[in-house]
């Protein structure tokens, strides 16, 4: 996510990390802001930072009436449940555990509270499933000669199919990039992009990637922001559009490795491709991570960041909780301990007609 807005109401701190193409939005963010949880209405203390993390969240969470439907959330029931814990002799790790477990309710790995001790996080949407990627793998396939542009790192199989891989999108990746890489894969057969264990970044990089691989503007999704403070306060779907690249356009067929640990910007680069044509998701289910994040910060110091825009499918459903591949592939132990990739190799099969 690339770009950080900050905005203050007193002590109270709020950051938005938005598109370039949505920065128009933070326009529409500053009324809503307005109640922004104010950290002198609550005192610095167990019961104080409480009732400020429930009320950020209150106002300020995005997904409260999707996750009531999908699996029974009750924020006010959160409230009621946890506020019994908490009483004015807590230690800071005892008061840090009880609120990291309240946030956790949310089912979100965007839900963080940060104290200089700890780091209360969500990682169950990949913890609990199988990695399906292994680093040994990976290595073996790209060789001694792969090639290495920032985060990138590409080389082409013994079948002439180009492998990417791009295991984060923590740096920005530049369409210059992406037409050196391209160039060089000009008669190949197909192209394998490997974004398995990509938990996000830089959004902007989905957009710039994506852009090489469709030949006109195509609706990828929608998104929404707050209005207000109540769960349903939301403005209309927002059109989001992605518009070919200048540079080098890819023609022929591309495949896009997913796993559960592929989650936020790295889950919209997901969302993108599955949309566009010759383009198939392959492996497992993404992480998901639907929601653009904000930051605030409680009574006593300790860091809040939630998601607070929702986005959406080209079919107006929610990615929150993942995006479904084309094809379902697990790595198999058999495959692993022969020095194969269950997954690449299945992809290399579709991509040359087998």
């Amino acid at each position: 996510m690339s770009i950080q807005t900050y905005m203050r109401t007193s002590r109270c701190r709020l950051s938005i990390i938005h598109y370039i193409l949505y920065i128009v939005l933070a326009a529409f963010f500053i009324p809503s802001l307005s109640s922004c949880v104010n950290e002198e209405e609550y005192d610095d203390t167990p019961e104080g930072n409480f009732e400020a993390l429930w009320k950020i969240l209150d106002e300020h969470y995005c997904f409260f009436d999707y996750k009531k439907e999908v699996y029974g959330l009750d924020w006010n029931e959160v409230y009621a449940r946890y506020k019994k814990q908490v009483n004015s002799k807590l230690s800071d790790s005892q008061l840090f555990e009880i609120l990291a477990n309240m946030a956790g309710e949310l089912r979100d790995g965007h839900v963080n509270i940060s104290a200089p001790f700890d780091l209360g996080r969500y990682w169950t949407w990949m913890e609990d499933y199988p990695s399906n990627v292994s680093d040994t793998l990976i290595d073996k396939y790209l060789g001694k000669s792969y090639k290495i542009i920032g985060s990138i790192s590409y080389c082409i199989l013994d079948d002439n199919i180009g492998y990417v891989r791009i295991p984060s999108f923590s740096s920005s990746i530049g369409s210059g990039s992406i037409d050196e890489i391209l160039e060089k894969f000009l008669l190949c057969n197909g192209i394998i992009i490997d974004i398995r264990g990509n938990t996000g970044g830089l959004v902007s990089n989905a957009e710039t990637i994506a852009a090489h691989f469709t030949n006109e503007e195509t609706l990828v999704g929608y998104m929404q922001h707050k209005t207000g403070t109540g769960h349903s306060d939301f403005s209309n779907m927002e059109e989001q559009w992605l518009k070919p690249s200048d540079g080098l356009r890819w023609q022929k067929k591309t495949a896009v490795l997913t796993n559960r640990e592929v989650y936020s910007a790295a889950n919209e680069f997901a969302m993108y491709m599955k949309g566009l044509d010759n383009v198939l998701l392959v492996g497992d289910k993404t992480g998901g991570g639907a929601g653009m994040p904000f930051s605030s910060e409680l009574p006593n110091g300790w860091g809040v960041r939630f998601s607070a825009c929702p986005m959406y499918d080209s079919e107006g459903n929610s990615t929150e909780f993942g995006i479904e591949p084309d094809v379902y592939v697990n790595l198999l132990q058999s495959d692993f301990l022969k020095g194969e990739d269950t997954i690449i190799e299945y992809a290399r099969q579709i991509l040359i007609g087998n």
